[in-house]
């Protein structure tokens, strides 16, 4: 291969890009591999084929149909990892409601801020999980629930929300049951369906995550079927996916990571989805490789650690497995080495990528040496173009330091209902600025080398130090906060805050905890809190984060 002379990369292929709408695909896929393994859901007891999921997931769009729900309604999802998931991932996309991925581990303060921010119509909601009750938290922000005919919401606080649908068969005032919406689709509702197949555009918005902002609330990425599809389909094509193939999902489907990566790398190739539980659980994922004769296994580093280092691990025949997906963190070698040699993950791929990127635009692929598939994040992804930039927004050359941009089929189409917010994003010319610094070699291999923004990676998750701190704000005894992550070795990172004041205020590490829990995700909650009556800043006034972090390992590591 040539080598480039500047630090920019398109990724190649023989591979046309898909450009069609999700429903229409998936139901060629169904035609194509009628009794193939689809879905399994280990802890509900579901194994369904191709035919019988689709059968499924045309009973809940009709369903939803009879509701009301039209293209372009947003119809919020809550819960962790579910059967039920993934029919309404699939549902919404044939009938072009806009699936809105509500983090199963958010609390009120970030639910009302999501649910108002994108207008929701509908919430799909489990019962509860771990922690979180789930209705509990809706009758909390729409007490108005109880006395409201099903459909029928006009709730204060949530002025857009007509309908929640509760998973499980206990039946609660004010909302419908999930096995009861699929029973209430007719012929006219499977006419709709089929009329929608031909109506529905490759470009139209489909998704929406939540992604932390460094300023403020979570922006909500727009994402359509030709972005979240062909990310799917290309990511299964570097991994060789069949529909032999039975990919282990222990990841979250409401990330990236397990819905499009997963779920629709699965479903773009026939091929089998293996949940082991509701959420990620070391043994059970084990079990699951074993008992399901896995090829191939997701997670981010931390994921893959608990797994190797589980007092179980020597009992369980993984030689199934050869393929699968590493990423949301840097992996150590060590690591990579016996993911290798240990769970036989010969082809084991690491992927690079946001949200925004509906999620990946570089990956290492099997043949790439480990060096490359441990140091670097790989080349671009097929049809995507990559380029590295100073300042000044001009390419650098190669080996030089600059924020990584990234054009394409993947790029979102906005943050929705946030032209500012999009616009500092993506630029004029439809670059999407990632805020992450980075290096290319002459031969497109790209490497992390740092962050613009200075985000928190904890156990593989995007934490956003301004988000925590516009909340510890409303606190009246706070003056001022900063937070930031400092090196934890199981996590990668934890969350510190330093803590100012005001005047005659008290304070105690547990207070502000407290305040914290049950209003934002616990993963954010500071697991280091300290009090100062002042921050280190440059002579400009500017505050160093990086010296309290220095300081912060000092203490905790003497």
């Amino acid at each position: 291969m040539q080598n480039l002379t500047h630090s920019y990369y398109c990724g190649a292929s023989t591979t046309q890009i898909i450009y069609e709408t999700i429903g229409v695909y998936f139901d060629r896929i169904c035609e194509q591999h009628p009794d193939q393994d689809a879905l399994i859901v280990r802890h509900q007891d579901v194994r369904w084929t191709y035919r019988e999921l689709q059968k499924k997931v045309n009973e809940l769009a009709t369903g939803l149909l009879a509701l009301g729900i039209a293209p372009g309604d947003r119809v919020g999802i809550w819960g962790p990892n579910s059967h039920e998931w993934v029919m309404v991932q699939l549902a919404t996309a044939k009938i072009g409601a806009i699936m809105v991925c509500i983090n199963p581990a958010y609390r009120l303060y970030e639910l009302e801020f999501a649910l108002n921010k994108v207008e929701c119509k509908v919430v799909i909601a489990a019962e509860s999980f771990k922690t979180s009750d789930y209705l509990g938290m809706l009758n909390t922000l729409a007490p108005e629930l109880a006395a409201s005919e099903p459909g029928k919401l006009q709730a204060e606080k949530l002025p857009h929300l007509r309908t929640v649908i509760r998973m499980g068969p206990v039946k609660t005032e004010g909302m419908l049951n999930f096995e009861d919406v699929c029973l209430l689709g007719g012929g006219v509702e499977a006419d709709r369906l089929e009329e929608l197949q031909e109506l529905l555009k490759p470009d139209d918005a489909i998704n929406i995550q939540f992604t932390s902002g460094t300023t403020g609330n979570p922006k909500g990425a727009t994402l359509t079927h030709c972005n979240i599809l062909n990310n799917g389909y290309l990511t299964g094509e570097a991994m060789k996916l069949t529909e032999t193939d039975r990919l282990c999902i222990p990841v979250p489907l409401y990330h990236c990571f397990g819905m499009v990566l997963s779920v629709l790398a699965c479903v773009s190739h026939g091929s089998a989805m293996v949940f082991p539980g509701e959420a990620f659980d070391p043994l059970e994922t084990l079990r699951a490789v074993e008992a399901e004769k896995c090829t191939a296994l997701h997670g981010v580093p931390t994921m893959f650690i608990t797994e190797l280092d589980h007092p179980q691990f020597a009992e369980f025949d993984l030689s199934s497995l050869r393929t699968g997906i590493m990423a949301g963190a840097p992996c150590p070698v060590e690591i990579m080495k016996r993911v290798i040699s240990q769970m036989h993950m010969e082809d084991i791929l690491i992927g690079y990528g946001q949200t925004e990127l509906s999620p990946i635009n570089n990956m290492t692929l099997p043949d790439d040496s480990l060096e490359r598939r441990t140091e670097t994040v790989g080349r671009a992804m097929p049809w995507v173009e990559i380029k590295i930039v100073d300042e000044s927004n001009r390419v650098v050359a190669i080996g030089e330091k600059g924020e990584i941009c990234t054009r394409g089929y993947s790029v979102m189409r906005e943050y929705w209902n946030d032209p500012e917010r999009t616009a500092e994003t993506i630029d004029e010319a439809g670059w999407l600025h990632s805020g992450d610094l980075a290096t290319m070699d002459g031969e497109g291999y790209v490497r992390i080398v740092g962050r613009i923004k200075d985000m928190i990676i904890r156990g593989g998750e995007n934490i956003y130090p301004r988000e925590i701190e516009e909340f510890l704000y409303q606190h009246p005894a706070i003056s001022e906060v900063q937070v930031f992550g400092i090196p934890d070795e199981k996590m990668g990172e934890e969350v510190c805050a330093w803590v100012q004041l005001n005047d005659g205020q008290t304070m105690t590490e547990e207070d502000l905890k407290a305040f914290c829990k049950d209003q934002i995700t616990h993963f954010k909650i500071p697991r280091y809190v300290r009090f100062v009556t002042e921050y280190p800043m440059t002579v400009t006034g500017k505050i160093q984060k990086f010296v309290m972090r220095d300081e912060m390992v000092k203490e905790l590591n003497p």
